[in-house]
């Protein structure tokens, strides 16, 4: 594992002078570094989803509390945070709090590997797709032991709902990314967005040849994270939330917080899997706008993060059946042809690390 985290090096430089436990201190600072904003984005992203569909529906977004409205998300945090916990009387108490952990922890655990630009990851690792698998597709344990918990069979059934079609979602976003490692040539993300490298520009990107399992993989991201048209894990006839429907105060926002979360990582995984990472869309001769950085990675993850609330503010909310068959009947076996499509692609040197003449950012 290469820990490359190397802002400020003034303080790694200090901390390391302390041994193990300066190099343990550093680590907690890297951790932090990309846990905080990422909390405060969880913020920011919940009162701009607000503002969009306060737009898009033509009616008042939060504009009460603070400027434009901007605190009302830090005023629902203190107020759930505030509230008393509840627990129900006949539930398992000790997976009843642990449940929201363990689907928290995997959504801010699979940041580690998040490169955010060529010399800016917390743990450079050469599995660091496969470690994304893993952990994407551990929150689903979470959701389970919630339902299952609170003894409550409208919490149980909203669980089942959940994790089937989380974990339906699941393959077809793994059959998704098998396209990317076949053109890349590697599991290790940074490698991936430097195979997207090119004179090109946004044209020697991976969404071009990969456009299907593109398509697919976000909108099977759009899928995993229960956000809207693919929200069922709430029952409309039954009139409650879904699995978390016996949650208050704290371990309720826990799972707001992780669904949020989840919804900014799957944006900041598209735009690196299939658009260039911190590369930018015009070639590197083109001045200051050719000229690599992490401001273009984030501004692909704001337009993917925005997509989010526009299928929200678009879309009716899909039937379970129509939810499931979609997984399973046109996504995986559209996924399963491309991957064959891109190692034709691979083969025949069209796509491919050694397809396109490098530019260095």
């Amino acid at each position: 594992m290469n820990w490359i985290l190397h802002f400020p090096t003034s303080l790694h430089d200090l901390l390391s002078g302390f041994g193990a436990t300066g190099l343990v201190i550093w680590i907690v600072v890297c951790i932090l570094a990309i846990a905080v904003p990422v909390i405060l984005a969880v913020a920011i992203y919940v009162w701009w989803e607000r503002k969009v569909l306060g737009w898009m529906h033509v009616r008042m977004g939060p504009n009460s509390v603070g400027p434009a409205g901007l605190a009302q998300t830090f005023a629902d945090v203190f107020k759930l945070l505030l509230k008393e916990v509840l627990v129900p009387q006949k539930s398992s108490r000790l997976l009843f709090v642990i449940a929201p952990l363990l689907a928290l922890t995997p959504a801010f655990a699979a940041w580690a590997v998040i490169p955010f630009d060529d010399r800016l990851v917390l743990s450079d690792i050469n599995a660091g797709l496969l470690y994304l698998l893993s952990m994407t597709s551990m929150g689903v344990y979470g959701i389970i032991l919630a339902g299952w918990a609170s003894n409550s069979k409208y919490a149980f059934l909203g669980a089942m709902r959940s994790a089937a079609q989380v974990v339906s979602y699941e393959i077809a976003m793994g059959m998704a990314l098998v396209g990317v490692l076949i053109c890349a040539g590697s599991l290790n993300l940074s490698d991936i967005v430097r195979a997207q490298a090119g004179h090109y520009g946004l044209f020697n990107w991976f969404w071009l040849p990969l456009l299907p399992l593109f398509v697919i993989y976000f909108v099977s991201g759009v899928a995993e994270t229960n956000r809207a048209p693919f929200d069922v894990a709430e029952g409309e006839s039954e009139i409650v939330a879904g699995f978390h429907v016996e949650y208050s105060g704290a371990p309720f926002a826990v799972f707001f917080l992780t669904e949020y979360a989840n919804m900014i990582l799957i944006s900041f995984l598209a735009a690196t899997l299939f658009l260039g990472g911190w590369l930018s869309p015009f070639p590197a001769s083109w001045a200051l706008v050719g000229v690599a950085g992490w401001w273009w990675l984030f501004a692909k993850a704001f337009a993917f993060a925005f997509l989010y609330l526009w299928f929200r503010a678009a879309f009716p909310r899909y039937r379970y059946d129509q939810i499931m068959r979609l997984g399973w009947k046109v996504f995986i076996p559209i996924a399963i042809v491309w991957i064959m499509v891109a190692g034709l692609l691979v083969y025949f040197g069209i796509v491919g690390p050694g397809a396109a003449t490098e530019v260095s950012p």
